[in-house]
């Protein structure tokens, strides 16, 4: 099965990675319930009922929930290439590797705004190479050593 190239698209006719998880979660509960139920109405004790139900209902839910599981799996696989996509763009823009947003989205007005906030203030010094302030942690630029020449 291949995913569609919209997610939109996907979320329309697939329900998402949480549902599937919440689904698949709620059926191995009740299966677990009825497991119990039924050991509780043949009159065993409700500790021992519930840890024979834990200890059955994990191999049964691998056989009657199998479509469930695969789908979990399509969400799982579609979640971690989509999160994969995110990281690999997100890491381009941090290398500086992709181009600039079009004019007029939000991540362009992000980026001017984030420019813009990095743009020193009218009252400082233009081009100065070394700190205002001792105790900034700023190093000036190394001049050459006239001994080595």
């Amino acid at each position: 099965m291949t995913a569609p190239a919209d997610p939109r698209a996907r979320s329309v006719r697939e329900p998402g990675l949480a549902a599937t998880v919440a689904l698949y979660t709620l059926a191995r509960l009740g299966l677990l319930a009825l497991i119990a139920a039924l050991l509780l109405m043949a009159g065993t004790p409700f500790v021992i009922a519930l840890l024979v139900a834990l200890i059955v209902a994990l191999p049964l839910s691998m056989l009657v929930f199998r479509g469930l599981r695969t789908r979990m799996d399509v969400a799982l696989a579609a979640a971690r290439a989509r999160r994969g996509q995110e990281r690999a763009a997100l890491r381009a823009r941090l290398r500086g590797d992709e181009p600039e947003p079009p004019a007029g989205t939000a991540e362009a007005t992000e980026a001017t705004e984030a420019t813009e906030d990095r743009a020193e203030p009218a009252g400082a010094p233009q081009g100065g190479t070394e700190p205002t302030d001792a105790g900034s942690g700023d190093r000036p630029e190394r001049q050459p050593d006239a001994r080595r020449d």
